[in-house]
């Protein structure tokens, strides 16, 4: 499958530049990897040590692993990051094919430039994709970026009061095989309008997290 990405960030005159780069999973060699994990140690552990812990070893995901990466470089390396993964999830008694959306990231030092905003490269993506929706999770303290970044322009709806069911991606004996989220759900609309998202206060992944 071909799928077309903008290589630019959003507004030519948007400080710093930002290009943008669609890569199939298994396109991804071994030094792309140590990369990677290098940026989401960086990103992520300023919120905690514990949410920077799972890309040690030079591992770049975190749970289930995406099917497709969108990639922003700047003249620093890696800028952003956002991963997709084509699955089915169960909402309410409803199997439903979702691209979810995940592995969502910023370089700390570009964190308020706006790079975010970009993240909108991945729309014709879900296109080309043909799934009927996008879904997502976005931690409640997360709400406004998240709004302001897609909700205020359409492009996605944020539905509270419903818990999420995943797996955990690895097992350990001292902790259940599966968790529950009280998350926000955030739902893009792609091949189906928004009002064809199925009823449910309960949603399973039926694995782990992307």
């Amino acid at each position: 499958m071909n799928i077309a990405v903008s290589t630019t960030a959003e507004g030519l005159s948007m400080r710093p530049q930002v290009q943008w780069r669609l890569r199939w999973e298994s396109e991804l060699c071994v030094a792309e990897h140590v990369e990677l994990s290098e940026f989401f140690q960086k990103s992520y552990g300023p919120t905690g040590a514990f949410n920077a812990q799972p890309f040690e070893n030079n591992r770049s995901w975190a749970g289930a692993r995406p099917e497709i990466r969108i990639i922003g470089y700047d003249d620093r390396g890696i800028a952003a990051h956002i991963g997709l993964l084509r699955r089915f999830i169960k909402v309410g008694d409803v199997d439903l094919l979702v691209c979810e959306l995940g592995l969502y990231a910023v370089r700390p030092d570009l964190e308020g430039h706006g790079i975010s905003r970009s993240m909108r490269v991945m729309i014709p993506v879900l296109h080309q994709l043909g799934v009927p929706f996008g879904f997502g999770t976005v931690r409640h303290a997360l709400q406004n970026h998240i709004t302001r970044m897609l909700g205020r322009q359409g492009l996605a709806t944020i539905i509270p009061g419903i818990r999420v069911q995943s797996t955990h991606p690895d097992v350990y004996l001292n902790l259940p095989p599966t968790r529950i989220d009280d998350a926000l759900v955030l739902v893009l609309p792609v091949g189906r309008p928004i009002g064809e998202w199925p009823t449910g206060t309960i949603i399973d992944r039926n694995g782990p997290e992307l």
